[in-house]
């Protein structure tokens, strides 16, 4: 197949996934930080569960089509052997004080794009500049000679990668497959125990659809990118779901349009945009908003400044390592999220 037209398929099928999701997100008003905030303000863990039940979805997918050979979660770029543990803890500190300012995560700034949120407008081209030259201008000064200096090396210390499986199976010694299926199946199980436990949640439908959606949404990714992308001689990047470089990619590409071939993380942005839009419209949902005041403004700008540094330092966002880096197992993931 012609690479042009791989890229195309692949970017078709990352569209498709999304605009479902969009209309899941716009609709049960999944948020990972508001599942914080009803945590932290109301003491309730409802929708922090859902966030939970994406998880296990994730990772009980992703996990098994590793085991049955079809995808390699060890080349996914949250299980590199150069381990950013600077990048991780700072990264993820940022994204969190920004997606507080800015009234939500990058997922959840795309799907109030889609429902008429002008505050959300700012804060994602914000984010989408600022990611942007994090990953190839200025910013990326700060990030290779602060950051990515203090990479640890696994491969001096004998590790592959920094999956958990990898490094349980080096220090206890046993085959990688047995550790992963291991591993995969406790964590699996531990996530959907805690998640099913409570009442509320099992009675709250929307919940466990927007939950079981984001997972599904994750670990299609890796199938899309991973088995129909493939190619021997040049595939496409085997990537999943996140919502910080796609942004400021997807704002390169609108700029740079007759000249650049769309991806499948720009893809996915246009269809959580589209997805949203379309609910809202057909739910009556549709609100322009706009910002209360300057101190509002300020804090939005803000907001996509620290979401768009901090989440290309920390390699993802709630969804981008909180899911799909969460998927492979990768330790960094899980100290950028916690």
């Amino acid at each position: 197949m012609d690479e042009l037209l791989v890229a195309h398929v692949v970017a078709l099928w990352g569209f498709g996934i999304a605009l479902v999701f969009g209309m899941v997100a716009n609709k049960t008003q999944f948020c990972a930080m508001g599942a914080l905030s009803d945590w932290v303000n109301f003491g309730s863990l409802t929708r922090f569960r859902a966030w939970l039940l994406a998880m296990a979805v994730a990772i009980a997918l992703s996990q098994a089509m590793q085991l049955m050979g079809w995808i390699d979660l060890s080349t996914a770029i949250y299980r590199t052997p150069s381990f950013g543990w600077l990048g991780n803890s700072v990264g993820g500190l940022l994204f969190g004080i920004g997606m507080t300012l800015g009234s939500g995560c990058g997922q959840r700034t795309l799907v109030r794009v889609g429902g008429g949120n002008l505050k959300s407008l700012v804060v994602l081209l914000v984010l989408g500049i600022t990611a942007y030259m994090t990953l190839r201008g200025l910013l990326a000064l700060v990030r290779i000679e602060v950051f990515q200096r203090t990479n640890l090396d696994l491969t001096s210390y004998g590790l592959t990668d920094q999956g958990l499986p990898t490094l349980l199976a080096y220090v206890f010694g046993t085959e990688p497959w047995t550790v992963i299926a291991t591993v995969s199946a406790l964590v699996v199980l531990t996530l959907l125990w805690f998640v099913f436990k409570d009442g509320a949640f099992r009675a709250n439908g929307e919940n466990m659809l927007v939950g079981a959606a984001l997972g599904l949404l994750v670990a299609s990714a890796w199938y899309v990118t991973g088995v129909i992308g493939f190619d021997d001689f040049d595939p496409v990047p085997f990537e999943s779901v996140t919502f910080i470089a796609p942004v400021g990619n997807a704002i390169n590409y609108l700029m740079t349009w007759t000249g650049s071939t769309i991806g499948f993380g720009v893809a996915v942005v246009f269809g959580i945009l589209c997805g949203s839009l379309f609910y809202a419209l057909a739910s009556g949902g549709f609100r322009i908003e706009t910002f209360s005041d300057r101190a509002d403004m300020i804090n939005h700008l803000i907001a996509g400044v620290l979401m768009g540094f901090g989440g290309v330092l920390a390699l993802g966002c709630t969804v981008g390592q909180g899911v799909a880096g969460i998927s492979t197992l990768s330790v960094g993931a899980i100290l950028a999220t916690g």
